[in-house]
């Protein structure tokens, strides 16, 4: 058993959830940190090494009580994992505008919190692993996202100037920019509107999102993205935004 610590926010279900049992079963220590108490139990089920917090990431006073927890009571944190976020859909005029500052203090201000919380122990031991999740959504806007694509894009701009202004240091800052993956989160655009571009590309699995920031981790780079096609779609979007919007128009019909 490692003495080492995995953080992960959003380990009640999907990526965060994957991550979490995987980590164990490599020995670590893993910190599972979710508002969902029933996807926490879930997650810890037949792993020892898998302490729960039930503890919301927008409460930063709560975050930094987990984390200095965390590190007295499990071990010092070796990697942490961004990965609690929400993904409701719609028109922003559709939208109660409760909805758009829900996703950006969960997708945004949560990534900044623990963040916060984190970083300055990371920076002290010069050591270590902070992968913040974005989206593909951070750099492609989309019909229906306006939520979550703020919310994103945030995540990528607070990411990329974090690095920057630690890239002396041995401490590596991730930004993790995946397409559609196959966990729970999609449902929540299910049961709210489906973009008819989704249909367009591959959903990828949870693990090639994890083989794809391990991989990054080792070729030290600061963006992941995971998936075939992801990186030419950031490049389009960058290159052609026109031409983007136009499939885009096409394809859900207005």
């Amino acid at each position: 058993m490692k003495d080492e610590t995995i953080f992960i926010t959003g380990a009640g279900s999907g990526m965060g959830q994957l991550a979490a049992r995987t980590y164990a079963e490599q020995g670590y220590q893993v910190a599972a940190v979710d508002v969902n108490e029933k996807g926490l139990l879930e997650t810890a089920e037949n792993h020892q090494n898998i302490r729960t917090f039930n503890t919301d990431v927008t409460d930063f006073a709560a975050v930094q009580q987990v984390v200095d927890e965390t590190e007295a009571k499990i071990g010092p944190i070796r990697r942490v994992y961004n990965a609690a976020a929400i993904m409701p859909l719609g028109k922003v005029v559709d939208q109660d505008v409760e909805v758009f500052h829900k996703v950006m203090d969960i997708n945004y201000n949560g990534v900044v919190n623990v963040s916060k919380a984190v970083m300055p122990k990371l920076l002290e031991r010069n050591s270590g692993e902070l992968v913040n999740f974005a989206s593909l959504a951070g750099w492609v806007p989309i019909l229906y996202m306006a939520a979550y694509n703020a919310s994103k894009f945030a995540v990528v701009a607070f990411t990329e100037v974090l690095a920057h202004e630690h890239q002396d240091s041995h401490v590596k800052v991730l930004c993790v920019c995946p397409p559609p993956v196959k966990t729970p989160l999609l449902d929540q655009a299910r049961d709210t509107v489906w973009p008819k571009v989704f249909d367009q590309g591959d959903q990828i699995e949870p693990q090639d999102v994890l083989n794809a920031i391990s991989q990054a981790i080792a070729d030290d780079e600061l963006f992941v993205f995971p998936g075939k096609r992801t990186r030419m779609g950031q490049r389009m979007r960058r290159w052609f935004p026109g031409l983007i919007w136009k499939n885009v128009h096409e394809t859900e019909g207005f």
